[in-house]
């Protein structure tokens, strides 16, 4: 066999990582434009001015059991040693539970739903997200990372889509929704047949000069968990508060407006992710542009916090929302270079995916307090030495940490 026909043979097929794309992107789409824009809606409908604190006690109570969940199927993906009847099931489940999210009477009844629905999305999340370790080589993490942009940019569109006037009731929003998931997350598990990768899930030991054998280190592991977390904190803490923040500045500024400014970042970063992707690639350079995208948020923060008109505010936005969505999609993939076994590759994403959840638990209650006395200016600021600490623990690791 040829240097060539080897390089070729180490590939997972193009084909299979587009079909896994759009199913994580279906993924996205499963939670995106319920928990922004339908689910607020049902709250105030059921609470009325109290759908603030409803919402609150439905975002702790849904980070919980998606926390556990996430855990859970990892784990039970990694001991069957087969990812596709999870995510099936997964899928099943969820899409099953949005269509009946208006049937609830009551706010207790609502959480309850909202915690079913959770762990039959993350039944379908946690091995769909191990099922890439699996496949794909390091050596085209990067241009996966690339892709996975598509996720949040999909999951935007589909929420201007599904609430375009008179296409459907509240009810048929939702059914419309479950509809997409099982369209984009279908044809993987039908159609998509990986290349099987021996040495990716621990059989055999495979070793040539294209991809050694990554050597592991707890130290590797904490680093990039502990990146992703700063990272995922500045991003939850604007998610939740940038409308607010933007009417501060501009009291005219519509939620229409900032949908805009979302979906424009969302669809540049996937451009700019795909292209970064490749590059890290290439140059067998995976963290560096970790490190670059934390620095570049940072200083979009910083930007952020010393903007005194919408103009600067708004620009200081988009350096922030390109940098982070771009850091956020090509962690996901570059952290399986650096998870400790094959064995527990699921459960182990299960525990980054705390990073998810954990900040949209704590964030929106230290933004409230921490706002109205301080400003948005400080919380900014704070943000921005989250961020900044996140490149530091990126530069310290090594040039090349995994295969």
């Amino acid at each position: 066999m040829t240097a060539t026909d080897q390089l070729s043979s180490d590939r997972q097929s193009k084909r299979f990582l587009y079909l896994y794309a759009l199913a994580v992107s279906g993924g996205s789409v499963a939670y995106v434009p319920f928990l922004t824009i339908l689910l607020p809606n049902q709250a105030t409908m059921l609470n009325g001015t109290a759908a603030l604190e409803l919402l609150a006690h439905i975002a702790f109570a849904g980070a919980i059991t998606a926390s556990f969940a996430n855990i859970l199927f990892g784990w039970a993906s990694d001991k069957t040693r087969n990812r596709r009847p999870w995510i099936a099931g997964g899928l099943f489940l969820s899409c099953i539970m949005l269509p009946l999210m208006p049937l609830a009477t009551d706010a207790t009844m609502l959480i309850f739903m909202i915690a079913c629905w959770q762990f039959g999305l993350n039944m379908m999340l946690a091995p769909l997200a191990a099922w890439a370790g699996d496949t794909v080589p390091d050596a085209q993490k990067g241009f996966l990372g690339g892709l996975l942009a598509f996720a949040p940019a999909l999951g935007a569109i589909s929420g201007a889509l599904i609430t375009f006037p008179g296409l459907a009731s509240d009810s048929g929003r939702l059914a419309i929704v479950s509809a997409l998931v099982i369209i984009m997350v279908s044809p993987a598990l039908i159609v998509g047949r990986p290349k099987k990768m021996p040495h990716l899930i621990g059989e055999g030991q495979k070793q040539d000069a294209t991809y050694p054998q990554p050597e592991y280190n707890r130290s590797a592991v904490a680093q990039m968990w502990s990146a992703r977390l700063l990272v995922q904190i500045a991003e939850a803490s604007l998610f939740a508060f940038l409308l607010l923040w933007f009417r501060s500045i501009d009291p005219e500024f519509a939620d229409n407006d900032t949908a805009t400014i979302f979906a424009t970042v969302l669809c540049a970063a996937v451009i700019l992710a795909l292209l970064i992707g490749r590059w890290s690639d290439h140059s067998n350079r995976p963290i560096l542009p970790l490190t670059i995208c934390a620095l570049v948020a940072s200083t979009g923060l910083i930007v952020m916090a010393i903007s005194t008109t919408l103009f600067a505010g708004i620009g200081g936005y988009f350096i922030f929302g390109l940098a982070s969505t771009v850091f956020l999609s090509l962690h996901a993939s570059r952290t399986l270079g650096v998870l400790p076994a094959p064995a527990t590759r699921g459960r182990d994403l299960g525990y980054f995916n705390l990073t998810n959840t954990v900040p949209s638990i704590i964030m929106p209650w230290i933004t409230l307090a921490m706002v109205p006395v301080y400003g948005f200016n400080m919380l900014f600021l704070l943000l921005a030495i989250l961020s900044a600490c996140a490149a530091i623990l990126l530069a310290k690791m090594p040039r090349r940490p995994a295969g």
